[in-house]
């Protein structure tokens, strides 16, 4: 069976207890299929296989040459073109072989190692690349789901205050100005619904276009561990690619410094005569190195130099992921501090706006409009507040996700 007949396979298992239970899609669900049908990482899979393959093949000698040919073959006189009269002339066969030393070899299959490795980081990047995107395109789903139902129940509450406004207009107990304001509110209620729609449905396009099926009831999102920042820095898709660069770069040089010690090539022929004794040839073919200060020497140092680029690089990659979780973190703390006293110093007194706006609507002391509005005030401010905890967990998801996770080349 086929790797991708496996893979899909795999896929379509992952896939069928969701789709036979018709179960709402927890956040964790949504990883592990992102994670499972993810191109990028199955592209990156297939790159690092090609290395490992080339790693094997570094290591062996070069492919022998073999050689076939006619010496000293007359081509003037009586005997012009004769491959027996002239007892110069030889029909001969041989071959020849490169030979790299023990050490050369061993440089070479290490510097295709660490091009190997470094392909395989690439897959564990593709994987944490599709988990957290997935992840950020869940929170923004769920989010726009639960500020549509506050809208909607905006819009619920504006038809019923409207009709009502109109019903006390009828009976002369209501004025045309009510009437006129709440079907303004109805339509701006209505359009905050329609607002809401089309987000919603970007991000659940979004997210499907993640984890390959159409996702329209989403689980609350539990709170994510989010490592130390040692943690985060040390997996950080950066730090580790740009390490990944450096042991390269550091075998690139070693194969490097090997090349100022030449190739020899050895070289056996058996050459055939007619009339005569057949005889045997035996060469040696060795590179003379006559200035290796302006060519091996040269591409030892370029490639030093390049090992020095990827260290300055690895140095800058730790201070951009410090930096990065640091405002990750600030970000996470603050919204979680604001969302707090949003919760006491705001929606709170809002919710006891609305309770008392009610009461004096029943008692006759408070108008349908300035019901309306208290409504309309206590759902805005919970739809800040979701969009405070969206924020807050998409920083969570960047401390929580970006960084590569053992086991994210499944």
């Amino acid at each position: 069976m086929s790797r991708f007949q496996l893979r899909s396979l795999a896929l379509a298992a992952a896939l069928l207890p969701w789709l036979a239970a018709a179960a709402p899609l927890s956040l964790d669900g949504a990883l592990d299929l992102a994670a499972q049908r993810s191109e990028a990482a199955r592209a990156a899979r297939a790159g690092a296989a090609g290395a490992d393959e080339l790693a094997r093949a570094a290591g062996q000698l070069p492919d022998p040459m073999l050689s076939v040919g006619i010496d000293n073959l007359p081509v003037t006189g009586p005997d012009r073109f004769s491959t027996t009269r002239e007892s110069m002339t030889q029909k001969r066969i041989g071959i020849s072989q490169e030979w790299l030393s023990q050490d050369k070899r061993a440089a070479r299959q290490a510097a295709a190692q660490a091009s190997a490795g470094r392909e395989r980081v690439q897959a564990q990047v593709a994987v944490a690349e599709a988990r957290l995107q997935t992840a950020l395109a869940y929170l923004d789903a769920f989010y726009a789901a639960e500020a549509l139902k506050l809208t909607t129940l905006n819009e619920h509450h504006a038809h019923e205050e409207l009709a009502a406004s109109r019903a006390r207009l009828a009976s002369s107990s209501g004025t045309g100005a009510d009437v006129l304001a709440l079907t303004a509110a109805v339509g701006m209620s209505e359009d905050e619904s329609a607002d809401l729609r089309q987000q919603q449905r970007a991000a659940q396009a979004t997210l499907q276009r993640w984890v390959g099926v159409a996702a329209d009831d989403l689980l609350p999102v539990q709170a994510l561990a989010t490592p130390p920042e040692p943690g985060y820095v040390a997996a950080h898709p950066a730090v580790v690619m740009a390490q990944r660069d450096i042991e390269l770069a550091r075998q690139e040089a070693a194969v490097a410094a090997t090349n100022r010690t030449p190739n020899w090539t050895w070289e056996v022929s058996y050459g055939q005569r007619t009339g005569y004794s057949d005889m045997v040839s035996v060469g040696v073919s060795i590179p003379l190195p006559v200035a290796p200060a302006e060519r091996q020497d040269r591409d030892t140092a370029a490639r030093l130099a390049m090992l020095d680029k990827a260290q300055a690089n690895l140095a800058e990659a730790v201070r951009a992921a410090a930096a990065e979780y640091q405002v990750f973190a600030s970000d996470a703390q603050r919204l979680q501090e604001r969302i707090e006293r949003y919760r006491n110093a705001v929606l709170i007194p809002t919710r006891q706006r609305a309770a008392a706006a009610m009461a004096g609507y029943r008692s006759n002391q408070a108008s349908l409009v300035t019901l309306f509005e208290a409504r309309h005030a206590e759902v805005e401010v919970q739809r800040k507040l979701l969009a405070l905890q969206r924020d807050r967990a998409r920083a969570e998801a960047q401390l929580a996700l970006r960084p590569i996770l053992s086991g994210a080349t499944q």
